[in-house]
Parts: structure tokens; C-alpha cells; sequence
């Protein structure tokens, strides 16, 4: 066995950090890759189509502060989406690793989370408004069962995310407001990965000892905190249509944290050893350095009629930071460089909202997503592939100053084909297959004005 067959598991559980990183604690990612769109449930009736214009409540926080201008007194709006994701993977060709048994297709590796969020505006003056936002917009849970064939590539991905939000914004005239905030976000990230032990005591003993199926877990907790900043701009075309225009920055990050390795008994001395030897080498402190991508979007609204509001976006997301990962140790040596070639994406979106009361409004929205992994690249940590929206949602205003939204969508996930072998098929095996995933997204959400 080539003794560069083998890669470094430690190498293998910090690659898919990058990747992980942000699709929350609590869901797979819902925007393309492990991108958020849920930062508010009342957006989610319309797939968050004009979510840069609609400026309708406290949530204009994070989709666009220069909204807050367009919001008077003191406005306040907690959301709760609950999220279930299915990823459910099938075996079309996958070989396994050497001197280990194939495995089964792993289960759903998703399942319900909750994503909450909350915000709060205060006008100060007549053309400066303060706001305060909280919410998640990376994020990603996937796990599967330890036994199953992609083990050695993964097995469980949790990264929870929090970001804090304070924003201003300045109304420049009756047509004009600007608007710009910075963000101050945290990120948790827990990744495990099976190790495969046979091929590891076989390679340091040359192939004298053979010892199949002997593995165990890899595990990495690490976390860090980044600045970032967003900006915008709302300007009224006419009385009756809105232009949004907004950016937020890429966030950059030190992934530190510590690596821990299982030692399984191999029943053999000889093997124990090789085993205790290869995980003290490994375990401790690791780094990783991570650029998640800027984004910038454009909505209109308008209403076309007293009861019918329509509304739009084109969003993009600059992927292309993830272009290759280079993972070190504590002493500064490469562990691993790997290249991962996304690519910048793009969202459109679509939606209506229909005043069937004063009290009561209906909405839909359906949108298209595209996917910033390439085939070539795809691992099973997130098996995103591009995704079609269809939303829809209920707004009851109990009283004049307050709204309770409903929400709901389903997103049309194309399927995903993954052939990867994590850079070393004798260690890992090639997982050959395809992916039937889709999301279902329920939200509810409180806004009120005093």
C-alpha cells in the first residue's frame, strides 16, 4: 500500500470545515451550499422574494438597513422557521475501503431544527433610525449511521452559527435612504469522521499486519468569531414601486479548535501500538483558515393594485472564496491543501402578496437556487445540488400596529450525484451514488410597532 494513500484523518475532518461551516446547528442548508435565507418567517411566504425592498417590518435588519428608515416609532419582530431536511443517499458503484466492509447508505442525514431569529428597531430622529439584529445566516447539520459506506468520509457535521447585528440608517429624502451595519458572529463547529485503522496498520507496518475491519471515530470541536459589515439602499421609483439594493461582506475566519481520535482494541499488541502512536501524533490543536462569501441582491416592489403587491430579486453570492482549503497544525506544517473550485451563484425569486381584508393578507413565492459545488467536488458533508422554491404564507394583523405571519415551502432539490474518494481510495473508498434530497420549511413569526 502507497504510504500516500492514506490521508491524514485530522486533514479529512478540517477539509469539510470550510465546507461545513455555517449550515447551522440546526438544519441543512436551505440556500444554496450552507447559505441561510431564513432570517425572518414573514419573507417566507414569498421565498424571500423583495427581500432587500419589502423593508415591512424589524427583520430589514439584516435584509437591508437602509428598510429601517421606512419603519416608525419603535418596531420589534422574533421569527422561529422549523426546518426538515432529507438527504438520503443510494449506492451506485461504491468500492470500500481497503481491508474494511462496504456499509450500508447511511439513512436520512437530516432531520426537524429550528432557526430563530430577532430583531428590533428605534427611530431616534426623523431621518436616523437605530437596529439590532440576531439570527443565523450560515449554517448545517448532516449525519448519517457510523456504518454506513461513506463513513471514512463523514459521518456527523454540526456548525452552529450567531450573528449580532447593530445597524444605522439615514434618510436622505422623502425618495432616499441609506443604510449600513457590522456584524459580530460566532461559530461553533462539530465534525466527526470515521478512521480507517486496518489501512493505517497496514501502512505503518508495510503490509506484514492485516487486521480488517478495525476502525474508529475522528472527531473536531473548534470555534471563532469574525467582523464583517453589511450595506443598502432603498429608493422610491414611484409612489407605487421601490427599488432595494444590498451587500453584505465576506466573513473570515480561524477555525481553532482540538482534533480527538478513538483508540479501538485491534486484538493485536503490534496494532495497538500503531494505533496509540497514530492518534498522539494527530490529536491536539488545529487550525483553519476560512473566507465565507459576500452577497449582494436587488428587489423591487410594487403595488399594482390596492389588494395585490408583487415582488422580486436577483441575488448573488460570491462562492468562489472556496476555491481551495489549506489546513496546520499547531507548528505551522501542512496538513492538507485541497482544492474545491466553487463557483459564484445566483438566485431569482418571485412573489405576490393579495389584501383579502384590511386584516388579512395572502402571499406565494417560488424562486430558483443554484448550487456553487461542482460534481467533481461534491462530498457528502453537503450534497447541495441546485433547488426550485415554492412558497406559501398568511399574514393576520390582530391590531393595527402588530402581525402574525405563517409560512410555508418546499424546496424541489435536483438530485445530487456524488463520486468521491476523499483523495484516498484505499483509506476511505470511493463513494459512488446519488443523492434524493428536499427541504420542507414551516415558519411563524411576531411583529409589532409601539
Amino acid at each position: 500500500m502507497n504510504k500516500q494513500s492514506f490521508e491524514h484523518p485530522r486533514a479529512a475532518v478540517l477539509k469539510s470545515l470550510a465546507v461545513a461551516i455555517g449550515v447551522i446547528g440546526a438544519g441543512a442548508a436551505h440556500a444554496a451550499a450552507f447559505q441561510l435565507m431564513e432570517g425572518n418567517a414573514s419573507g417566507l411566504g414569498n421565498a424571500y422574494a423583495g427581500s432587500a425592498a419589502v423593508a415591512e417590518n424589524a427583520s430589514t435588519v439584516f435584509y437591508n438597513p437602509a428598510g429601517m428608515s421606512l419603519l416608525p416609532g419603535r418596531n420589534v419582530a422574533f421569527s422561529v422557521d422549523a426546518v426538515r431536511p432529507s438527504a438520503e443517499f443510494s449506492n451506485r458503484g461504491s468500492t470500500a475501503a481497503a481491508l474494511s466492509p462496504l456499509g450500508g447508505n447511511g439513512g436520512d442525514a437530516g432531520e426537524w431544527a429550528a432557526v430563530p431569529a430577532g430583531y428590533f428597531t428605534m427611530q431616534i430622529t426623523d431621518a436616523l433610525t437605530f437596529g439590532l439584529g440576531v439570527g443565523a445566516p450560515f449554517g448545517l447539520k448532516t449525519e448519517y449511521s457510523p456504518s454506513w459506506v461513506g463513513r471514512f468520509h463523514a459521518v456527523k457535521s454540526e456548525i452552529k452559527t450567531i450573528n449580532i447585528n447593530p445597524s444605522l440608517s439615514f434618510k436622505v429624502n422623502d425618495k432616499l435612504a441609506i443604510g449600513g451595519g457590522i456584524s459580530y458572529q460566532n461559530i461553533d463547529a462539530d465534525l466527526t469522521s470515521m478512521v480507517n485503522y486496518s489501512a493505517v496498520i497496514a501502512q505503518a507496518s508495510s503490509n506484514t499486519l492485516l487486521i480488517p475491519g478495525v476502525s474508529g471515530r475522528a472527531k473536531i470541536e473548534g470555534d471563532d468569531n469574525a467582523w464583517g459589515w453589511n450595506v443598502g439602499l432603498i429608493y422610491q421609483l414611484t409612489p407605487t414601486m421601490r427599488l432595494g439594493l444590498a451587500y453584505r461582506s465576506t466573513m473570515d475566519y480561524t477555525l481553532k479548535g482540538s482534533a480527538k481520535f478513538d483508540a479501538p482494541d485491534s486484538g493485536s499488541v503490534g496494532g495497538n501500538a500503531i494505533i496509540t502512536g497514530f492518534n498522539g501524533s494527530r490529536a491536539g490543536r488545529v487550525r483553519a483558515d476560512v473566507e465565507l462569501p459576500d452577497s449582494a441582491t436587488m428587489s423591487v416592489v410594487e403595488k399594482i393594485t390596492d389588494r395585490w403587491t408583487m415582488m422580486g430579486d436577483v441575488s448573488w453570492t460570491g462562492w468562489s472564496t472556496l476555491q481551495s482549503l489549506k489546513v496546520t497544525n499547531v507548528n505551522g506544517t501542512t496538513v492538507s491543501n485541497e482544492e474545491l473550485r466553487w463557483r459564484d451563484t445566483w438566485r431569482v425569486a418571485f412573489g405576490g402578496t393579495y389584501a383579502y381584508t384590511d386584516a388579512i393578507a395572502l402571499k406565494f413565492g417560488l424562486a430558483w437556487d443554484q448550487t456553487p459545488v461542482r460534481d467533481s467536488t461534491r462530498l457528502p458533508r453537503v450534497p447541495d445540488e441546485n433547488r426550485v422554491w415554492l412558497s406559501f404564507g398568511a399574514q393576520w394583523k390582530p391590531t393595527p400596529g402588530s402581525a402574525i405571519d405563517l409560512g410555508y415551502a418546499h424546496l424541489f432539490v435536483k438530485d445530487a450525484k456524488v463520486n468521491n474518494n476523499g483523495g484516498s481510495a484505499a483509506g476511505k473508498g470511493l463513494l459512488a451514488g446519488e443523492y434524493d434530497n428536499s427541504v420542507d420549511i414551516i415558519g411563524i413569526q411576531y411583529s409589532a410597532r409601539f
